[in-house]
Order: C-alpha cells, then sequence, then structure tokens
C-alpha cells in the first residue's frame, strides 16, 4: 500500500490504516507499506522550480517553487519515517518499502540534476546520498531490515531527477543495503522514463541493464517497468531478478496472478484514468477474470 509517511504518524490515521489492514484477506500474502513522501511541495532538497509538467490527460501542470529544507529540518524528517515505520508495523503490517524513486523527496537528494545543496547533504555522491542513509538506516533500526525494502529508480528522470552517474549512485545505495541487511531492493527498469508507454505504445527492453545491481545485493531483487507474464517469467528464469512486480497490469487486473496462472487474456488499462481525483473510475471498475466468463455465458 501507498502512502506518505505522516498519514502513519498521528494516532487517528494509524487506526484508520489498522482498518484497512485488516479488511484484506488473509490468504498468506505478506502486506507492505510504501513510504513515499512527495517532495515538490512544500519541501524539497532544493528551491528550484520543478519543470512545467503534461499530466496523463494533456493538462500542463506548473508547480509551485518548493522549499529548501534546512540542514537544522533534515533529523526531523528522518524521524518521520522512523516513526512511520514503527506505527505501519504496529498497524499490522508485515513490512516497509522505502520510496526512493520517481522524483519523490530521497530521489531529489541523490540526484545530481535536482540536489544544489552546499551543506553535509549535497555535492558529492556520498553527501547526496546521506539523506537516503539516514533514513533507511533509522528505519531498519526501527523495526529491523528483515522487514525493510527499498524502491530505487538509478536511471529514471521523473519530476526533472536524473543523474550524471546513474551507476554509481545506484551501488553507493546498495552497499549502504546490504551492510544493513535489508530484505530486498526493487529497481526500476531504465526503460521507464518520462513518456514510456504512452499511447499503449510497449517501453522498449533494455536487456540485462540491472544485472549489475542484482549481483552486487545480497538480498532479495525485484524488478518493475513494463514487464508481461512472459517477459517476469524469463527474468526470473534467467536469474536477473528474484520477483518481478507488476504496476498498470495489476491496476486493470485486480486477479493478475489468476489470470498469469490460466494464461487469460488481460483488461487494456487506461492511461487517461491514471492519477485523477475520481476513487472509481480507472481504479476499482476493471472487471475480474470470473465475472467476464459469467457474462459471456449468459449471451
Amino acid at each position: 500500500m501507498k502512502s506518505s509517511p505522516n498519514l502513519f504518524v498521528s494516532p487517528g490515521n494509524l487506526l484508520a490504516r489498522h482498518f484497512v489492514k485488516s479488511s484484506w484477506p488473509q490468504d498468506g500474502c505478506n502486506q507492505s507499506a510504501e513510504f513515499q513522501p512527495n517532495g515538490q511541495a512544500p519541501i524539497s532538497s532544493t528551491d528550484k522550480q520543478v519543470t512545467p509538467q503534461v499530466s496523463h490527460d494533456g493538462q500542463v501542470l506548473e508547480f509551485a517553487p518548493p522549499r529548501r529544507l534546512k540542514t537544522e529540518e533534515i533529523p526531523n524528517i528522518v524521524d518521520d519515517f522512523r516513526i512511520a515505520a514503527r506505527n505501519a508495523i504496529e498497524a499490522g503490517f508485515d513490512g516497509v518499502e522505502i520510496h526512493g524513486a520517481n522524483g519523490y523527496l530521497i530521489d531529489q537528494f541523490m540526484k545530481d540534476s535536482v540536489n544544489d545543496r552546499t551543506d553535509a547533504y549535497g555535492g558529492g555522491i556520498e553527501n547526496r546520498c546521506r539523506f537516503a542513509a539516514e533514513v533507511i538506516t533509522a528505519v531498519a533500526g526501527e523495526i529491523g531490515a528483515h522487514r525493510l525494502g527499498v524502491r530505487l529508480s538509478p536511471f529514471a528522470d521523473y519530476m526533472d531527477c536524473h543523474d550524471s552517474d546513474p551507476e554509481a549512485l545506484a551501488l553507493r545505495v546498495i552497499g549502504l543495503m546490504n551492510n544493513l541487511g535489508v530484505l530486498y531492493c526493487h529497481m526500476i527498469e531504465p526503460r521507464m522514463c518520462v513518456g514510456a508507454g504512452e499511447h499503449g505504445s510497449k517501453p522498449v527492453i533494455a536487456h540485462g541493464r540491472l544485472l549489475p545491481f542484482r549481483k552486487a545485493f545480497r538480498g532479495t531483487f525485484m524488478v518493475n517497468g513494463g514487464y508481461d507474464r512472459d517477459e517476469g517469467d524469463k527474468a526470473v528464469a534467467d536469474g536477473y531478478a528474484d520477483l518481478v512486480a507488476y504496476g498498470r497490469l495489476f491496476l486493470a487486473n485486480p486477479d493478475l496472478p489468476e489470470r498469469f496462472r490460466r494464461k487469460a487474456g488481460l483488461n487494456k488499462y487506461d492511461r487517461s484514468t491514471f492519477y485523477t481525483s475520481d476513487p472509481v473510475v480507472g481504479y476499482t471498475d476493471y472487471p475480474f477474470l470470473d465475472d467476464q466468463n459469467s457474462e459471456l455465458a449468459t449471451r
């Protein structure tokens, strides 16, 4: 479940999350809360304004300039992650995933296209990774590294976040994760950049780009980014990854594992409904496989 850390800090929100968690089916699945502070507003590693972005429905979105975090404020942000992780476990989640990808706050500190700080959190790669290191270390210390995963997108360019040396950046963070014994690394394929898969096109596959990171990381390695069933099976069979994560296909197919098992057809996702405020359209209105079969049987 994806969420901002502050939703797990207050007791009231914690109670609500416990209700959500307890309502999910207990069928042997592990459930993790993913923490992804937006960072674009009101706080960031910088005060540079993000370039206007074109949304999935064609609107041009302009962002207010963020407020650059003061050095003395950063420990409080780190502590928010720690408290949120503890509360997530107390609410019944099996683990926590720290979202250090796709232009969110941690990514803004790590990528040199955004981070223009001159304090201990800016400049060279060690300083730019300092915030990520402090967050990961704090959360691992609070709930145990065996309950922790970290999501990274070293090659991505979302929200102006790109880096001049993504390989070195990723290996730096992986080294920290290895030292702490973090359970898994969830890494996004290079093919998932701005505009990838627009208009229903399939992102171009760059075979093997994540293999150096898979070899470097000592824990479970998960990949994500435009995979279909056959590609996912091959990635695991070839030892390229231990796990494959699915996003858009799962959104459009709430019973995706069963469809994969039966080698059944898939619902096509509607990109125009992504990231909108409608609580139903494009999120909970895709049909299940058995519902479709029942409908066909009555025709």
